[in-house]
């Protein structure tokens, strides 16, 4: 199995490649007025309004670093009716793919209820990688907000790309 490899402060994460639509530089946002905590602001993606999300803010409260290894990932996010939606989410440091065998993650034994997207552990010649589920990156009513059926027709009806292997 493929992982994108990111990190948020000095910890490491990956994400299923196979959900990774594509890796982007960090591109100018449009901010949005009383967005939520993480929720960074809108890019034009192929013609077409996607919200992004800071993942350095959504967990640790503080923005991203503006790097030129801190990159834009589009992913394919669900919506409550399990239709996907492209998502971009800004990580640092996103710029290695690593192979692995899920069998490899463990279970790392902590059940933090408020962190759902926090997945299993690997450990490596560098210490601890952990899995984030994007999936499971947004509260409800943060994933409501922003793909809800208003913004629907603003970021248009076509077809989600296929997420690339």
């Amino acid at each position: 199995m493929m992982f994108l490899l990111f990190h948020l402060g000095q910890d490491r994460y990956v994400i299923e490649a196979s959900r990774v639509i594509e890796v982007l530089p960090l591109v100018e946002l449009k901010r949005i007025p009383q967005a939520p905590r993480g929720v960074a602001g809108l890019f034009n993606y192929r013609g077409q309004p996607v919200p992004a999300v800071d993942l350095s803010e959504l967990t640790m409260n503080r923005a991203a670093s503006e790097c030129l290894s801190t990159r834009l990932i589009v992913v394919a996010y669900p919506d409550e009716n399990g239709r996907q939606h492209p998502l971009g989410l800004i990580a640092e440091r996103a710029t290695e793919i690593i192979r692995r065998e899920s069998a490899q993650f463990v279970e790392p034994g902590l059940n933090l209820g408020g962190a759902p997207y926090l997945g299993p552990v690997l450990m490596d010649g560098q210490g601890v990688i952990q899995w984030v589920h994007e999936g499971r990156l947004l509260p409800d009513r943060v994933r409501d907000l922003l793909f809800s059926e208003n913004l629907e027709g603003a970021q248009s009806a076509a077809a989600l790309p296929e997420p690339k292997s």
